[in-house]
């Protein structure tokens, strides 16, 4: 099977290994161009561009697919299907009729439950109790394609995003394998009306913590957002991102610190806070952070 690879960060990386590994022949992959990156703010390529041309695969990263070129360029390739993964680019009807068999999509959530572009992060914002990764045919519409295959997982209680990336990213890559060897026996499922939901790009003005939520909102938020963009809150005029969090016992005012393990009072219940971030440093547990920049028992954040 000749096939088209499309994705762009770190998600995609696993698949791409995947369907290389399975002897697919990969006509060519797609990717966003390089961006300013860095210090020097060089142009550094995607994880997905980086991977490929270590590879040896050819790499292609139009800035759009809308232009007729673009799309005759793809259509030259005589893919028998495309892969998508978190590609980043909108792609025109021209290009989802291209490939014999369409595109098919790696989508991380249990379909139709967070359409969109940031499901994993949502999950758990909302404390869904499971999630999973979806193989969608796709259309026009934004996630709306019928579901060839899905796997479920279970989000466990003190995981954040990078956590739940890492196995969906895995999940995703056995699925795209097991769904294009067994393609021609599988049906295609409609996905019900019923549950949608659409997780809406994360915006960094939801970073701040608000203590006065409950416990258990304070405590998604940040391991929602983490590694990025990091939950935070300001002590002694410094913002302190937080990377991961669990609930605890105790009470008092909303964002008091409460005992000698940097458990903090919510408007309800309280909150662990396990790894922290001080601007300009990199991330660290809570001990080790507590020794450079101690936070007894009362104080307020």
């Amino acid at each position: 099977m000749r096939l088209i690879f499309m994705g762009t960060p770190d998600f995609s990386v696993p698949a791409l290994d995947a369907l290389h590994a399975a002897g697919y022949d990969i006509a060519s992959v797609y990717s966003q161009p390089p961006r300013p990156a860095g210090r020097g703010k060089k142009d550094r390529p995607s994880p997905v561009q980086a991977r490929a041309e270590a590879l040896g695969l050819p790499v292609r990263h139009p800035v759009s697919l809308r232009t007729p070129e673009a799309q005759a360029d793809f259509a030259a390739l005589h893919a028998d299907i495309a892969v998508v993964v978190a590609y980043g680019l909108i792609l025109p009807q021209t290009i989802l009729d291209a490939p014999t068999h369409g595109c098919l999509n790696i989508h991380a959530s249990l379909l139709p439950r967070w359409r969109g572009a940031a499901p994993i992060h949502r999950a758990i914002m909302a404390g869904d109790a499971e999630t999973g990764v979806c193989i969608m045919q796709m259309e026009a519409g934004l996630d709306t394609g019928p579901v060839l295959m899905r796997g479920e997982t279970p989000i466990g209680a003190t995981e954040t995003t990078s956590d739940l990336h890492d196995r969906l990213a895995a999940i995703g890559a056995e699925l795209i394998t097991a769904t294009l060897r067994d393609l021609p026996n599988l049906t295609p499922v409609p996905q019900p009306d019923n549950g949608v939901t659409y997780a809406k790009k994360i915006d960094k003005a939801e970073a701040a913590i608000d203590w006065t939520q409950p416990a258990t909102e304070v405590d998604r938020q940040i391991r929602g957002l983490s590694p990025f963009p990091g939950a935070w809150f300001e002590k002694d005029g410094t913002r302190i991102k937080v990377l991961g969090s669990m609930l605890a016992s105790g009470s008092d005012a909303p964002g008091t610190v409460i005992d000698d393990a940097m458990t903090v009072a919510c408007g309800t219940g309280a909150v662990q806070l396990t790894r922290l971030q001080r601007a300009g440093k990199g991330a660290q547990d809570v001990d080790v952070f507590l020794r450079g920049m101690p936070t007894p028992p009362g104080t307020q954040l």
